[in-house]
C-alpha cells in the first residue's frame, strides 16, 4: 500500500488544472478514437503528471504550501520509487498508442525531472525554468496528445495548423505560470531558488500574467474564429468571464493587502480557470463529434 504521504505529494488533483491542454488537442481532433483518449487521458493526468509531482516533491521537500497541498507531510524513498514506477506504467501503456507518443512522453518525463533534481535544478534559473515549462507543459504535451488521439506521427509538426494551436497552449501556460509561484517566494528562498514571480515581484506577476493572457485570449478568439466561426470565439469570451472577474477582484484585494496573494487565492485561480478551459473545449468537442 501507498502511504498517505506519497499519495498526497502525487498531487493528483493539481495535475487535473493541465486537463485544459489535452481537451483543448481533443476539442479540434479530426479523428475521435475513444480508446486512444480515454487511455491518453488516464497516461497523462494519473501517470505522467503525478510521477513528475512526486520527483519534485521528493527533492524540493516543501516545508510550505505547494501546488494543491497546503500542508505538505514529509516525504520518503517511497515517493521517489513510486514517481519511477508511475512513469514505467506510463511507458507501457503508451505503446498502446504508438510509439511515437511513448517518445514523447519519455522526453516530457526526463524535463520534468531536471526540473528539481540537485545536479541539474532548472528552477535556479528563472528565465530558463520558466520557458521549459511553459513549452513541455504547453506546446510539447499538446502536440503530444493531438498525435495520440488522431493516431498521427512526427508529419504532424509540418502542420501550420496544429502548430498554431500548440503554440497558444504555451502562451497561456507562460502566462499562468508565474501565478502559481506567487505566495512561495519565501519557500524558494530557502532553498536558493530563483522564480520569474520573484523577479516580478507579486504586483509584477499579476501584470505579467494579465498581459500574457490578453495576448492568448486574442489568440484563442483568432484561431476559433477563423476555424470554427464567429459564434464559438464569442462563446470563448463568454466561457472566460468568470476567471477574469476572480482575476480582477483578487488583483484589487492585492492592491490593498499583499497578504491576499496566498496560497488559498492561488489555488482558487487556478480551479476556476481550469473548469473555464475544460467547460469551453468540453463544449466544442460536443458541438463538433
Amino acid at each position: 500500500m501507498i502511504s498517505r504521504s506519497t499519495l498526497l505529494h502525487l498531487r493528483i488533483p493539481f495535475s487535473l488544472f493541465l486537463l485544459p491542454i489535452f481537451l483543448f488537442a481533443w476539442s479540434i481532433s479530426n479523428n475521435h478514437f475513444l480508446g486512444n483518449v480515454l487511455l491518453i487521458f488516464f497516461i497523462i493526468h494519473f501517470l505522467i503528471y503525478p510521477a513528475s509531482n512526486g520527483y519534485n516533491s521528493y527533492f524540493d521537500k516543501d516545508e510550505g504550501s505547494i501546488g494543491a497541498l497546503k500542508n505538505p507531510p514529509k516525504v520518503s524513498k517511497e515517493l521517489y520509487y513510486t514517481s519511477l514506477i508511475l512513469d514505467v506504467l506510463a511507458i507501457i501503456l503508451g505503446f498502446l498508442i504508438s510509439w511515437q507518443f511513448v517518445l514523447m512522453i519519455f522526453i516530457y518525463g526526463l524535463v520534468s525531472k531536471a526540473y528539481s533534481h540537485p545536479i541539474i535544478r532548472l528552477k535556479r534559473w528563472p528565465l530558463i525554468s520558466w520557458i521549459i515549462a511553459g513549452f513541455f507543459q504547453g506546446f510539447f504535451t499538446f502536440m503530444a496528445c493531438y498525435m495520440g488521439i488522431n493516431n498521427y506521427g512526427f508529419e504532424v509538426f509540418s502542420d501550420k495548423q496544429i502548430l498554431f494551436p500548440a503554440v497558444l497552449s504555451s502562451l497561456l501556460l507562460w502566462g499562468s505560470y508565474p501565478m502559481t509561484q506567487i505566495y512561495q517566494h519565501e519557500e524558494d528562498l530557502k532553498r536558493g531558488d530563483i522564480t520569474i514571480s520573484q523577479k516580478l515581484g507579486i504586483r509584477g506577476t499579476f501584470h505579467f500574467t494579465g498581459i500574457f493572457f490578453a495576448f492568448s485570449s486574442l489568440g484563442f478568439f483568432y484561431f476559433f474564429k477563423s476555424n470554427f466561426g464567429n459564434s464559438t470565439a464569442l462563446w470563448f469570451l463568454a466561457f472566460m468571464l468568470p476567471m477574469v472577474v476572480y482575476f480582477g477582484a483578487w488583483y484589487i484585494m492585492v492592491r490593498r493587502d499583499e497578504g491576499n496573494a496566498d496560497f488559498t487565492n492561488t489555488m482558487r485561480l487556478n480551479l476556476i480557470s481550469s473548469i473555464c478551459f475544460s467547460l469551453f473545449f468540453i463544449w466544442v468537442t460536443l458541438e463538433n463529434l
